[in-house]
């Protein structure tokens, strides 16, 4: 049986540690865990502790680490640039299923036609840390703050980059790409309007590659969870 896992910002390296309060109310109060239990805690950055509770309490538990093991980083750098959406929900969802997936950066972008530009980072980041808890792994994605589109363009550094759209023009399909090409990759994800002609020609002369996620047109969180799949499973 798999121990129950929580997120803990930061853990100190002493032997034993008090643990948060939104962890210690989980295991005290909705788990019913007793002392000596084990459980497994892990900071995002690739920390994976099992410790034993000595002191179970609903603010501030306290357990003793039992062994402590680093896990290595994703083999590759995926990063998502997609724009907001009217739905919150539906970008919240692409959050969740992003990190399960094992995306390591999402960038919210805002485009000429993106028609919602609130940015809820702590609840997004709250979505993160479960879903990253919920498919059992240490690396959080990192979530940036929300930038305009050309100043994305200007200023990010990567490998291979693309940018999918639905205008009818010479494209590739993103799955005939190989991981061989790059060990970090980004993606232009675009509004439900799609990106405007002015802002796909900037990107392709900033040495992005158009790219087509398939024959249907998708919605902005569905293409962005395809692109995360596609380039997260690239051989």
């Amino acid at each position: 049986m798999q121990l129950p896992i929580f997120f803990e910002k930061v853990i100190p390296e002493n032997d034993s540690l008090i643990l948060s309060e939104e962890s210690s109310r989980h295991i005290s109060q909705v788990l019913r865990m007793k002392e000596n239990e084990l459980i497994q805690l892990t900071n995002g950055v690739g920390s994976l502790i099992t410790a034993k509770i000595s002191k179970p309490h609903k603010n501030h538990t306290e357990v003793i680490v039992v062994k402590r093991t680093e896990m290595r980083p994703l083999k590759r750098e995926v990063i998502i640039a997609i724009s907001f959406i009217k739905n919150a929900g539906r970008f919240e969802w692409f959050l969740e299923k992003a990190t399960e997936i094992g995306v390591t950066q999402i960038i919210p972008i805002l485009c000429k036609r993106t028609e919602k530009s609130h940015f809820r980072a702590d609840r997004m980041n709250t979505i993160l840390i479960s879903a990253m808890l919920q498919s059992r792994q240490v690396w959080l994605p990192h979530l940036k703050p929300a930038i305009k589109f050309h100043e994305l363009i200007d200023s990010a550094a990567f490998a291979q980059g693309y940018i999918a759209h639905c205008l009818e023009t010479d494209k590739k399909d993103l799955s005939d790409f190989s991981s061989a090409s790059s060990d970090s990759s980004i993606i232009l994800i675009g509004p439900e309007g799609d990106f405007t002609i002015e802002e796909i020609d900037y990107a392709i002369s900033n040495k992005y590659t158009p790219v087509t996620l398939g024959e249907t047109r998708l919605r902005t969180e569905t293409a962005g969870l395809v692109a995360a799949v596609l380039l997260t499973n690239m051989k």
